[in-house]
C-alpha cells in the first residue's frame, strides 16, 4: 500500500494530503534529531522543500504539526463499518485489526513517535487536551450513529467522555515507553472500560 489510508480521492485533495503528510514526517524527524524546542518552522519547511509561507497554509503553528492526527477519521469510519450487533465499545475495539491491515508499518511507526512526543513535551501535552475534547464530539457522533440516539444525549456524551478519559490515562501512562504501540494502548484502555474498570 503506497498511499495514506486517510488520503482523499480527488487529485487536488490527494496532493494536499501528501504535502501535509510530508511536512509532518519531516517535522517529526527533526524533532527527534534535534529536539522540539530547537526546531524552527524554517527548518521544517526547508526539509520538506517548501517555503515557510506554504508551511503556514498547511499548519498554523509548529505545534500543529505534532497535534495533527490523520487517523481519527479512519478510526471512526472503521468503527462505523463494524457489524451492527456490536456495542459501540466492541466496535471501537474491533477497529484495531482493521487499522493494522490498512496502515503500513512505517505510518504506524510515525504515529508512535508522534504520540510519544505529544506526551513527552510539556507545551504539547497541555495543547493536546483540546484535541481530546474534540475526541468527545467525534466519539459521541460514533455512538449516536451506532445506537440511533442523539449525539447530545447525556448518556451518549458521558460514554464518549469515559472513552476519552481511559484513553488519555493510558496514553499518559505509556508516554515513558518508547516502544509503546498506540493501538495496543487504545485496545487495553477500551477493554478495561468495557469490563467496568475493575481494580
Amino acid at each position: 500500500m503506497t498511499s495514506s489510508p486517510a488520503e482523499p480521492t480527488g487529485l487536488r485533495e490527494r496532493k494536499k494530503a501528501r504535502t501535509r503528510a510530508a511536512i509532518q514526517r519531516h517535522a517529526l524527524r527533526l524533532f527527534g534529531e534535534q529536539g522540539y524546542s530547537a526546531t524552527t518552522v524554517d527548518q521544517i519547511a526547508a526539509a520538506a522543500e517548501i517555503s515557510p509561507s506554504t508551511f503556514f497554509r498547511y499548519f498554523p503553528t509548529k505545534e500543529a504539526t505534532v497535534l495533527y492526527d490523520p487517523f481519527d477519521p479512519i478510526l471512526i469510519a472503521a468503527a462505523l463499518a463494524q457489524p451492527p450487533e456490536l456495542s459501540p465499545l466492541a466496535a471501537l475495539r474491533a477497529t484495531a485489526d482493521t487499522l493494522r491491515a490498512q496502515v503500513p508499518d512505517e505510518l504506524w511507526e510515525r504515529e508512535r513517535q508522534r504520540q510519544a512526543l505529544v506526551f513527552r513535551e510539556p507545551e504539547l501535552r497541555s495543547a493536546v487536551m483540546d484535541k481530546f475534547a474534540e475526541g468527545i464530539d467525534l466519539l459521541a457522533d460514533l455512538a449516536a450513529q451506532r445506537t440511533g440516539r442523539d449525539p447530545g444525549d447525556f448518556e451518549v456524551r458521558n460514554w464518549a467522555g469515559g472513552v476519552v478519559g481511559v484513553v488519555l490515562a493510558a496514553f499518559l501512562g505509556a508516554a515513558g515507553d518508547p516502544e509503546a504501540d498506540p493501538l495496543v494502548v487504545l485496545d487495553r484502555a477500551v477493554a478495561h472500560l468495557e469490563a467496568g474498570l475493575p481494580l
